[in-house]
């Protein structure tokens, strides 16, 4: 799996299929075809592109999406041509997958080569209360873009036992064993100490991109 560095910027002739940095806040997708990306993600296109709704793909899929709440909405973008996507001038991380998988909170999904699968599933060990659990894993042959609210960090999990915020996680290695380490005493001081602190735990040989937030909070309403 090879993983540019968000700072990268590939400023070179675009090549058909290519996902490159256009700049470390918009990703640039030289179309020929048809891509998979979040709905309102478009900003800008150069040629002639088509948009339309993406289902779940399948009752499955759809039942799986209804019942979890995990993912965003998507869009499939056809044609030929320059494609630009961003998400609230978020950070952009790449990956190019070589015939393997990875898991990624549907949230941070911005887009991915159309023909890649994707399915739902559930950190083992724990339960649906837990919210916010449910993530897509993602395989095949192709790219996958993320954004993340901040500078992401990669972390090399086979050098220590590593623990992340559940909402702080935006994707790892599937080869990854994953836990739920919960650290009751110290609710009120790590995440968002809404009465119990959790943290995914991460064991095996595999990265895990953490961005440098818990996402965007929702601001007081005032009256």
């Amino acid at each position: 799996m090879r993983s540019p560095f968000f700072n990268n910027m590939d400023q070179g002739e675009p090549v058909p299929g290519h996902f490159a940095l256009q700049n470390a806040k918009m990703l640039r997708v030289h179309l020929n075809g048809d891509v998979i990306a979040r709905q309102g993600a478009m900003v800008a296109f150069q040629g002639q592109m088509d948009f339309e709704y993406q289902g779940a793909g399948g009752v499955g899929k759809f039942l799986k999406k209804a019942l979890t709440g995990e993912g965003a909405p998507l869009m499939r973008a056809k044609g030929q041509g320059l494609l630009f996507l961003a998400h609230n001038a978020e950070d952009i991380h790449l990956f190019y997958l070589e015939n393997e998988q990875i898991t990624v909170n549907g949230k941070n999904i911005l887009a991915y080569d159309a023909h890649l699968q994707t399915d739902i599933k559930r950190v083992q060990g724990a339960g649906v209360m837990s919210g916010g659990l449910f993530n897509t894993t993602i395989g095949g042959t192709g790219w996958v873009a993320v954004h993340t609210h901040g500078a992401p960090v990669m972390l090399d999990a086979g050098r220590a036992p590593t623990f992340a915020d559940g909402d702080a996680a935006v994707a790892w290695s599937t080869s990854l064993q994953i836990g739920v380490n919960r650290t009751i005493k110290a609710a009120a001081l790590i995440g968002r100490g809404s009465g119990e602190a959790m943290q995914l735990a991460f064991q095996g040989q595999g990265f895990v991109l953490v961005q440098s937030s818990e996402g965007p909070t929702v601001p007081d309403h005032t009256h």
